[in-house]
């Protein structure tokens, strides 16, 4: 099983970097900022640009959203994966920085993309997940 590197520092070809944003497009600080490397854009907070997909966790003023609020963006990227399958979606660990989330609030919100091998999950989510079953 291969699981999402704790700090994500190089992409290798197909590979596409996950990472908790907001609302407003600032990635200042945390992955959002490493995602600039990536190809992420300033003013872009969610979806595909670059090598980079952003996942929002925080609202247009840098708010933490509730869970209830991230989750549609959560099934919104795992359907845009599983329709992406000649890429490889490297997720970090969303929501667990800046938004101060732990890893057993986020992770059930990635239940459905242990449906898809080319979602990579970080290790902590993947246990989460499947000792909830």
């Amino acid at each position: 099983m291969r699981f999402t590197q704790e700090n994500i520092e190089t992409l290798e070809a197909g590979e596409i970097f996950i990472f908790g944003s907001n609302l407003s497009g600032r990635h200042d600080a945390g992955a959002a900022r490493k995602a600039l490397e990536f190809g992420a854009v300033m003013g872009k907070g969610v979806g595909f640009k670059g090598r980079t997909y952003a996942i929002p966790t925080k609202d247009e003023n840098i708010r933490t959203m509730s869970i209830e609020a991230i989750e549609p963006y959560v099934k919104q990227f795992i359907d845009y994966a599983s329709k992406n399958q000649h890429l490889t979606f490297l997720v970090s660990k969303i929501g667990c920085g800046l938004a101060n989330y732990s890893s057993e609030d986020i992770a059930p919100l990635f239940e459905d993309a242990l449906l898809y091998p080319n979602i990579v999950l970080p290790e902590e989510f993947f246990n989460i997940l499947t000792n909830k079953n």
